[in-house]
């Protein structure tokens, strides 16, 4: 066992703090990683608060991790010492089911978390990127081009996947008109890869401050989805709208802008239920509501070379470790453009 540092929560409620902990022994198959950044995702709040339920204690946070190869096993093919690598939200899966057949591990009903979840092996609970190092199956490992900016790469690795994947999967492009609800983490991703598909991207927020920056990230257009004139004035006409807000709010207000067979993608997760949409605007136009995770080990490292041959990376905002629960505080309030990354260096001050 290797001996590391990081910041877990001990307990529920509990603000973050560091935590002394060991990695296992390096196995054929592992990569071993020294961490330079890892991003912050609201899903790290929810489950360091448990707010999701479930959560086992302590949890180290962290499925946005970018580092440097330090070892690798005997059985490792494609790695090597040195090597710029990320890790996202899996470390490993059943590789027998039809997702991981199909290359969709982040479906496999024994698919293992980067933290959070239990080590496949041992059963033993997986701590994630809040810290100096981790060991992962080489499976589970990426590529990082050199052409990419490590730091503002880190958050593609869950915000990045998370909306390039639907985007992909419903195949847009050029001529559709795609609406992304919310301008965060994973909204300005979303409109960067919208826009790079060649789609007329509109944002929708309640921030009419926001507009600006929209347009800088791409958007060709910005509704105020409080403004009940603005909303109807695009009723019946959008292919695909992709939903990043991760609290409940009326799902009819987006279905009702969808044409005749368009969805409504729901990536954001909130730790209370939407209220129910209504079926009319369903069933009259066949307009659907559906949901989408991450993305597999294959789409994933597919996301992180279209990123590279079109420079599309995060917008970022570089902190120490020790501020990592005053920007838990901060993303709450979406002060944040728009993504916080640690920078893991700040441990060794620890």
């Amino acid at each position: 066992m290797t001996q590391t540092i990081g910041y877990a929560a001990l307990q529920q409620d509990a603000p973050l703090t560091a935590f002394s902990f060991e990695r296992r022994e390096l196995r054929a198959t592992d990569v071993q990683i020294e961490i330079l950044y890892c991003g912050v995702c609201h899903s790290d709040i929810h489950q360091a608060r448990n707010e999701w339920g479930g959560s086992t204690f302590p949890i180290v946070p962290g499925h946005e991790i970018i580092g440097k190869v330090t070892k690798i096993g005997d059985a490792v093919t494609g790695f090597k010492i040195g090597d710029s690598v990320g890790v996202g939200c899996m470390v490993d899966s059943c590789r027998t089911c039809p997702d991981c057949h199909d290359h969709q591990e982040q479906f496999c009903n024994q698919a293992s978390f980067t933290y959070n979840s239990p080590e496949k092996q041992t059963g033993v609970n997986n701590y994630g990127g809040y810290s100096k190092q981790i060991v992962v199956n080489h499976d589970f490992v990426l590529h990082i081009s050199d052409k990419l900016d490590l730091a503002k790469t880190a958050p593609l690795l869950c915000a990045g996947i998370t909306t390039y994947s639907p985007l992909k999967h419903w195949n847009i492009g050029k001529g559709d008109k795609v609406g992304i609800v919310g301008l965060g983490g994973l909204g300005h991703m979303g409109i960067k890869f919208a826009h790079a598909f060649g789609a007329h991207v509109v944002l929708f927020t309640t921030t009419p401050a926001k507009a600006e920056d929209a347009k800088r990230l791409g958007a060709d257009e910005v509704v105020i989805s409080s403004n009940t004139e603005e909303m109807q004035a695009h009723q019946g006409s959008f292919n695909f709208i992709l939903n990043t807000v991760a609290a409940p709010h009326n799902l009819d207000d987006y279905t009702l802008l969808l044409k005749r067979d368009g969805i409504l993608c729901l990536v954001g997760v909130p730790d209370q239920p939407h209220p129910s949409p209504s079926v009319g605007p369903l069933i009259f136009k066949r307009r659907s509501i559906v949901g989408s995770l991450i993305g597999g080990i294959k789409e994933t490292q597919e996301m992180l070379d279209f990123c590279a041959e079109h420079d599309i990376s995060s917008d970022i905002e570089i902190i120490p470790m020790q501020k990592i629960n005053e920007a838990y505080t901060r993303v709450l309030k979406s002060d944040v453009k728009y993504r916080f990354v640690i920078d893991l260096s700040s441990l060794e001050a620890v």
